[in-house]
């Protein structure tokens, strides 16, 4: 989505961040009461006040009382409009689609999942994303007012605006071209569709909505089918000079270890993902299908799954202390059906980072288990939207979204899922 860059309209911009910021914070105003809190010209706000309600961003909210006005009629209040501006996130995952939507005064409307085969074709994939959005909400959602959808799939990105490409992903060899599903989107619903990859925007909605809200720098693990992770930098997305940003799976953890799907030999992949995990644990002679299956031997506190998870939160925590020691994050999040193991993980995890953290930064390191679940992909891509929409960008010094907390008053934060 391009946005004018010139200096009078990016000031423009910032005026109307401002009046939406505060309308979001305070609820209804009266224009007097706006003209004092952002302490602009009375020329300027009532001009950025008259196109924000040109546009339908901002609409009357009835009559308030401002104490004694003498003659004349009580002041008109004005308000954001829930049903303008709204966004839509969804997440491409290789097993299953999750959506999820906000609208302009960052409430949430709904989210959903329904689970697919792998192999599902990108045509039926948008249809049952459409299926999917078209039940958010009760009804509250208005694709009328969509301003913009984030878009999350398998792979690296090096081109989010671009219409062809191919997944190039490890192990992604002729699975459908991610940037299919942007065009399809585009065609289906009209709007801007911003795409990028899903695990990096699990990332962006763990830092906006989830376990780091409130932290500007944050490190990102997914420990899944695959094991990758997403950076949060002073805020922002980071995604790389070629859209690989985030591949920590892929980093050497046993140079004599097992060949990894990217190529390479012992990456962290092979040690850490659910299938590596679950094969070691039956080569030790355990008994488990699934993770569900090795969380319950968790529960029992069985010593061959305790001492297998030692050993691999060792192996990430080594990972994870190197990528501390490079980047600086404050907050680390652990996610990915893997992190469902809880401490018997994160504890090992928690350890070796303890021991190989550079001591200046040590105390300054949080880690945290994600908190999202498989909403995350999906709560990342309207983050996304977030950062780039003119109607609903953040606020910039607020306390909401630009602070990283949740959103105010969300009146419908239905999570639903479906086919399940």
């Amino acid at each position: 989505m391009s946005l004018p860059r010139g200096p009078l309209s990016q000031l423009r911009r910032g005026h109307e961040e401002l009046v939406l910021g505060l309308l979001r914070k305070h609820g209804p105003l009266s224009r007097g009461e706006l003209g004092k809190l952002c302490r602009l010209s009375r020329t300027t706000l009532y001009d950025i006040l008259a196109e924000l309600v040109a546009t339908g961003a901002v609409v009357p909210a009835g009559q308030q009382d401002d104490g004694p006005r003498g003659r004349g009629r009580p002041a008109e209040t004005l308000t954001l409009n829930p049903g303008a501006g709204q966004a839509i996130g969804i997440d491409f995952a290789r097993r299953a689609l999750h959506v999820a939507a906000v609208n302009l005064a960052h409430e949430i409307v709904g989210a959903a999942s329904e689970p697919h085969d792998a192999d599902l074709p990108w045509e039926r994939r948008v249809d049952l994303a459409e299926r999917l959005i078209g039940r958010l909400g009760g009804g509250d959602l208005r694709l009328g007012a969509l301003s913009a959808i984030g878009a999350g799939v398998v792979g690296p990105i090096s081109d989010p605006d671009a219409d062809t490409g191919s997944e190039g992903g490890p192990g992604d060899a002729g699975e459908p071209l991610p940037h299919r599903a942007q065009v399809l989107l585009r065609e289906r619903f009209g709007v801007p569709v911003l795409l990028d990859n899903n695990t990096r925007l699990a990332a962006l909605g763990e830092a906006i909505w989830g376990a780091a809200a409130g932290g500007r720098d944050v490190l990102y693990l997914r420990l899944s089918h695959g094991v990758g992770g997403g950076l949060v930098i002073d805020g922002s997305l980071h995604r790389g000079a070629y859209g690989l940003s985030g591949e920590f799976g892929h980093i050497v953890v046993d140079p004599g270890g097992r060949p990894c799907s990217c190529g390479g030999t012992g990456c962290l992949e092979t040690v850490a993902s659910v299938r590596a995990v679950l094969d070691a644990y039956r080569e030790r002679g355990g008994q488990a299908d699934d993770v569900r299956g090795l969380v319950e031997a968790v529960g029992r506190a069985e010593p061959g799954a305790l001492a297998l998870l030692a050993e691999v939160g060792t192996d990430i925590g080594a990972v994870l202390a190197a990528l501390c020691n490079a980047v600086g994050p404050g907050v680390i999040v652990i996610g990915g059906e893997l992190a469902e193991t809880g401490a018997a993980l994160l504890e090992p995890i928690g350890r070796t980072l303890d021991a190989r953290i550079m001591p200046i930064s040590r105390h300054r390191v949080s880690l945290r288990r994600a908190t999202l679940g498989e909403a995350a992909g999906a709560l990342g891509g309207i983050a996304l939207v977030l950062h780039e929409s003119p109607l609903l960008s953040r606020y910039p010094a607020g306390p909401d979204l630009a602070a990283g907390a949740p959103p105010p008053s969300p009146r419908h934060h239905n999570l639903v899922k479906e086919g399940s």
